[in-house]
């Protein structure tokens, strides 16, 4: 008699854990069960995003691109599994090479976003890049993993940790790169993934106070909706490119603290 193959259970990305939603619920991607997340899992997130931003932030700029590499070399193994799961192999690829080339940059940002800038005076003025906090993602739809890799690593990259709702009808490739994620260097609560509606998901990130940055590239027809949750408590938002990589991306989860210092002291 033969055996009966092990399906795979589609779960949440939560704390660098994977809790089935606390609703219990589930709907149907793809031909799979999948975790239906709840307003009670948005806020979980939020929470494990928050305690894990403090560290992530004071970690070494050299450090996190450590460990964005470390993300790189996990996909890499993972290849045949995650190109099942969007369009390819091409994609799966762009997608490594976009976690190395920003784990390339990491060290180099601060230098190239901050500056000296001439004042009337003794001093020297520095703006100083520091992150953001959490920042809330909704994820673009296309490329399914290509778009979620291209959101989630500029963030990441400038010290930023993230909650972020993975493509609604399409989401088995962000869980299985929350996989790689779990099986690499990174701090559980650093990257929290969710799957469900965004209809139902999206506006109670946009409106949570906690969060201190909304990414909304994968909102198309609720992005009038977030951005004006987002506004009543004074919410970052950004819109970036599906398919993209360079320092605007990065600049755009950072703040910048100006440090003056007296010249020859």
């Amino acid at each position: 008699m033969g055996r009966l193959p092990v399906n795979k259970t589609y779960k949440l990305f939560i704390g660098g854990a994977f809790p089935r939603s606390e609703s219990g619920r589930t709907y149907e991607a793809q031909g799979m069960n999948v975790a239906r997340a709840s307003r009670k899992d948005v806020r979980d997130a939020v929470v494990a995003a928050r305690a894990a931003q403090p560290k992530w932030a004071g970690a070494t700029a050299y450090n996190r691109g450590q460990v964005l590499y470390r993300i790189a070399e996990m996909m890499e193994s993972r290849v045949p599994e995650l190109a099942a799961l969007c369009s390819g192999k091409s994609e799966v690829e762009k997608s490594i090479d976009r976690w190395v080339w920003y784990a390339g940059v990491a060290d180099t940002g601060a230098q190239v976003l901050g500056s000296s800038n001439p004042v009337a005076g003794p001093y020297f003025n520095f703006p100083i890049p520091e992150p953001t906090g959490v920042v809330g993602i909704v994820a673009p739809d296309e490329p399914v993993l290509l778009g979620l890799v291209s959101r989630i690593a500029p963030a990441l990259t400038g010290g930023n940790t993230v909650v972020v709702l993975a493509p609604e009808t399409a989401p088995l490739a962000a869980i299985e790169l929350a996989e790689a994620l779990a099986t690499s260097d990174v701090p559980g609560g650093v990257v929290n993934l969710l799957t469900g509606h965004r209809s139902e998901l999206a506006p109670w990130l946009a409106s949570h106070m906690d969060v201190n940055a909304l990414d909304i590239t994968g909102a198309d027809g609720l992005r009038a909706d977030l951005e004006v949750a987002a506004a009543e408590n004074v919410k970052r938002v950004v819109i970036g490119e599906a398919d993209g990589q360079s320092l605007h991306d990065i600049s755009a989860f950072l703040e910048l603290k100006t440090v003056w210092h007296p010249i020859g002291q």
